[in-house]
């Protein structure tokens, strides 16, 4: 059997379309710029259902005089759910914030495999200044526990939903990388698994469990996986300890000067 972790991320010029669409329509209905859209969620990290969601995500920066107010304004943009398309995002200051604050899943935005919009300048600037502010310390307390918490609230019947199992998967791997000391994880699925799982039958299932997880309905549920299950309780046991991890060393200085140069640019 081919042990290679399949991935998957389609998206079809029809619905790139509408995306596009969506994107200019925000711009022009909040008088923003979209500096970078990308997507999240299954999709970017490789293991869609036909009938999933597009999780859209982008950063967003204002003209120079909304940010010369007294009051903080509202600094998320927010679309309701509406035909597959899930639409939302965060101004530049608040994501330059979360850098700052080593927040994943903002560096997973800048790590996905698909892209609908990217202003090259300002996306090569903060995937640059990334790593310096990923802290290996909240990466791996924020992957573990996500891991954690899913195991124990969906894993307490002899079925699952598919997806459950990824949730508790990818997280896990992603903690792992962190104690490998390879740095911020990467957003697709299948390079974490195909660097971190070594056991041949455990990858076996996993490539089970993806080929039935990308070709079946989102909510599907399934039958657990024996291997999955003893790979995912031994690896949460073995990962108990909280290593003594480096702090972020990232000049806070650099971000301001990003931020200053767009907005004023």
């Amino acid at each position: 059997m081919d042990r290679q972790i399949p991935w998957s991320h389609p998206v079809s010029d029809e619905v790139r379309k509408r995306i596009l669409n969506e994107l200019a329509s925000i711009e022009q209905a909040h008088d923003v710029r979209v500096l970078f859209a990308c997507e999240s969620g299954s999709r970017g990290w490789g293991f869609a259902s036909p009938d999933s969601d597009y999780d859209v995500r982008f950063i967003y920066v204002h003209r120079p005089e909304w940010y010369l107010r007294i009051e903080p304004q509202r600094d998320v943009i927010e679309k309701p759910i509406s035909d597959e398309l899930d639409v939302g995002g965060w101004e530049l200051r608040k994501a330059l914030q979360l850098m700052r604050r080593s927040n994943p899943t903002l560096f997973e935005w800048l790590d996905s495999p698909v892209i609908y919009r990217e202003n090259d300048s300002v996306t090569q600037r903060m995937r640059a200044l990334a790593p310096p502010f990923f802290s290996d310390v909240k990466g791996r307390w924020h992957y573990l526990s996500m891991a954690n918490k899913t195991w124990r609230t969906h894993f307490t019947a002899d079925t699952v939903k598919l997806k459950k199992y990824l949730y508790v998967l990818r997280p896990l791997l992603a903690a792992r990388w962190i104690d490998a000391g390879k740095g911020m994880p990467p957003m697709r699925f299948a390079r974490l698994a195909e660097a971190l799982v070594q056991d041949p039958n455990v990858r076996d299932e996993i490539n089970a469990l993806l080929r039935l997880k990308m070709s079946s309905v989102e909510h599907r549920h399934a039958s657990r996986f024996a291997r999955i299950d003893a790979y995912i309780e031994a690896e949460l046991v073995a990962m108990e300890t909280q290593p003594d991890y480096k702090k972020p060393s990232g000049d806070e200085r650099m971000l301001d000067r990003l931020f200053r140069d767009v907005v004023m640019g």
